[in-house]
Parts: structure tokens; C-alpha cells; sequence
């Protein structure tokens, strides 16, 4: 009897628990007001309370809703991390939303985050050029056997007699795995940079090639950034028809019902394709589905199969100091195995300083959207060792 009676007590303290947590929250949508929406994202207000919710709201811009179906203890624990990311105990994040078998069953939203704000996605953007490239081949614009190829071979604008030794050993393969090789003095970049002329479309390669040191085998090892990113997205630009920035916007975005969104302009001309874009979180979570779903969105094969599953491997292993040493890079995606038990689940994810995070567990049906603008971005750990749990059966 004791211990019914002990059984009683602790479920209706759970209860209480979750109630009172629940009205600790905002049951209001946090929509950004007309001044926020004009506003520089530093200079936005912190909510005042949370948005955390188990049964997202249908807003009908194509992400599909369900409900929060996991094992008590593991709701309890998602909830305790909400809260604690609203109470700064694990650093400045604005969003977290999980898709479960394709449906939103978790949509939360701290600090700066707005559900109809756009959010700076960092280095994220670069695994987005990625997808953009996996269009270009599904609609046959390139081929799978094109990434070997040498980049200039698809720049007719670019004069092969005034580059550096070894420009043809640059192809996109090894532009997406950061091993491009370009070896360019910064001070005599810097001063190149200001002739904006000079560097429009497909000038900005003829540039970097004219003024690289000699591309080599010991020059073409993993180094992050270097220009990679803007060497694939001039391939991009020059065999679709029209422009990419025209091309993104009706092959990719539209096909996605993404409007709400801000895609920069790169001193080329071209747009980003390393950084300065900005999504909504729920945005975010669409590119994350195209991954899981192997390029599909709503039956129609936007990206190329063969492309995913070759984009999304660990292909090679970062160098940076910074970097744990599980995680490998693939074609602007990163990849790494998270245990959960006796089993390692294939992680695939864009990733972007401050905390942008598109994390695809095709295995789970699961994908993972994280915002934020701290620092350390020490989030990760806490994904592995409480939100994906809950999805293993």
C-alpha cells in the first residue's frame, strides 16, 4: 500500500511540475511586431518567456505538424533542456524544432527567436550551396562525373594561358571538400578585392587563379574556407540557365515555399555561398527534410539521390584544432557517428558558427533545427544525450 500510495504521490507531483512549467510559458506565438521585423537582429528584445510547444501549430507553409510522442522520462528531460536554454544554462539559442517521420512535433523559441523572423545561418549556408549544386545535377545541368572535373573546364569566361601552374586540378570535388589549394598573400588580396570590376562573375576565379601560387598535391589539403565555397557557386552560375541567384530562388526556395528569407550579394556579383543568409527556423527544417528524404519533397525529386548520399559521407577529416576529432567533412556537410546504447546512428549535419544547426538522422526519420548566437556553441552534446535518445525504440 505504501508504495501505490508513494506511486500516487510522485505522478501528481510530476503533474504539478508540468503544469507549472507550462505556465511559465508563452502560449502565444512569438511573432515578430512590424519595428522587429525592421530592426538589426542585435537590437531585438529578448522574449520574455519561452514559446515551447509538443504540438506545433499548422501554419500552412508546407512543414506538415504532429504531436510530441516519446516515453515520459524523455519528455521530462526535453522540457527540463527548454527550460534551461531559456535560463541561459547552456548558452544564446533562439530556436529548437524536432521533425519526426516528417511532421514538426516540437517547436520552441527563446530569446531573439521569432517563428516568422529569418535568422543569420553562418557557415550553415555553405551546406546549402551544396543542396543548390545536387539541384543543378538533378536537372541535368552537371553530371555525378562533373564534380571530377576541373572547375575551369565550365568557365569559358576564364583565360586558361594566365593561370597558375596546376589550376585544372581544382574540380568540384575537391572545391566541396575544402582541399581547393589556393595559396593567396592577404595583403595583396585585400588590395585586389577593392577593384569590384574586376572580380564580377567569373572574374573573381580568373583573379584568385591569376594570383595563386602553383596548385599542387601538397597545396590541396583540407583548409577550411579559402574561397571554396564561391568556386562552386560560379560553376553554379555559369551552366544554369539564367543567373544562380534567379536559379536558387525558382529551383530550390520557391519549390520549398521559402520566401521569408536573405541571400546577400558576394563582391562577384554572385550570390553568397559561405555565409550571410538568412532563414526561418522552420525553413531551415525543409532543407533538413530534403536530406532525410534523400532530395524528395512532397514526391518530387528536387535533389539527386546519388548526390545526397555522396554530399552527406565523411569523405575527409577536418584539420581545425577546434573540430572533435569523431566529426569528417563531406561536400560542405558534416557527418559523424552519435551512440545511443549499443548503437552509432550516421549524423549528418549543416553547421554554422553561433550555433546554426540542421542535424539529419536518416535511420530515426529524425532532423533537428537549432538557432542561436553564442559563442561557444556548446549545444551538441546535450542533442545526443537527451533529444536523440527519445527517438530510438
Amino acid at each position: 500500500m505504501k508504495n501505490k500510495t508513494e506511486i500516487l504521490f510522485l505522478l501528481i507531483l510530476l503533474v504539478l511540475i508540468h503544469k507549472s512549467f507550462a505556465q511559465q510559458n508563452s502560449t502565444k506565438l512569438p511573432e515578430a511586431t512590424i519595428a522587429e521585423t525592421t530592426m538589426s537582429f542585435w537590437d531585438l528584445p529578448h522574449l520574455k518567456k519561452p514559446y515551447i510547444s509538443v504540438s506545433p501549430t499548422d501554419r500552412k507553409d508546407g512543414v506538415k505538424v504532429g504531436k510530441l510522442k516519446v516515453e515520459s522520462n524523455h519528455m521530462d528531460s526535453i522540457l527540463k533542456l527548454s527550460k534551461d536554454i531559456f535560463l541561459d544554462k547552456h548558452g544564446n539559442y533562439d530556436a529548437l524544432l524536432i521533425s519526426h517521420k516528417n511532421k514538426l512535433v516540437f517547436e520552441s523559441y527563446y530569446k531573439k527567436g521569432r517563428i516568422n523572423l529569418s535568422h543569420g545561418q553562418a557557415s550553415a549556408v555553405k551546406a546549402y550551396t551544396s543542396l543548390i549544386l545536387g539541384r543543378v545535377i538533378q536537372l541535368g545541368y552537371l553530371t555525378i562525373e562533373d564534380l571530377n572535373k576541373p572547375i575551369i573546364n565550365f568557365l569559358k569566361d576564364v583565360d586558361p594561358k594566365k593561370l597558375t601552374e596546376g589550376a585544372e586540378k581544382i574540380t568540384l570535388h575537391k572545391a566541396l571538400t575544402m582541399h581547393g589549394g589556393l595559396t593567396i598573400d592577404s595583403n595583396k588580396w585585400k588590395e585586389i578585392e577593392k577593384d569590384s570590376t574586376r572580380l564580377k562573375g567569373q572574374g573573381l576565379v580568373q583573379t584568385l587563379l591569376e594570383h595563386s601560387t602553383p596548385i599542387t598535391s601538397e597545396s590541396q589539403t583540407y583548409l577550411y574556407g579559402n574561397f571554396n565555397p564561391m568556386l562552386v557557386m560560379t560553376v553554379i552560375d555559369a551552366v544554369v540557365p539564367g543567373t544562380a541567384k534567379d536559379f536558387i530562388k525558382k529551383e530550390l526556395l520557391n519549390k520549398l515555399d521559402i520566401t521569408n528569407y536573405k541571400w546577400s550579394t558576394h563582391v562577384s556579383g554572385l550570390p553568397q555561398a559561405g555565409w550571410r543568409v538568412s532563414l526561418m527556423a522552420r525553413d531551415m527544417l525543409k532543407l533538413g527534410s530534403l536530406v532525410q528524404n534523400k532530395g524528395k519533397w512532397k514526391g518530387e525529386q528536387l535533389i539527386s539521390q546519388e548526390y545526397i548520399s555522396i554530399a552527406t559521407k565523411g569523405i575527409v577529416k577536418p584539420t581545425q584544432d577546434w573540430m572533435p576529432e569523431a566529426y569528417r567533412y563531406g561536400y560542405f556537410w558534416y557527418q559523424t557517428l552519435i551512440t545511443v546504447g549499443s548503437k552509432s546512428y550516421d549524423t549528418t549535419f549543416a553547421w554554422g558558427g553561433g550555433g546554426q544547426r540542421v542535424i539529419v538522422i536518416q535511420e530515426l526519420q529524425l532532423v533537428i533545427v537549432i538557432s542561436g548566437h553564442d559563442r561557444d556553441d556548446k549545444i551538441m552534446p546535450y542533442i545526443s544525450k537527451i533529444i536523440i535518445p527519445a527517438f530510438v525504440k
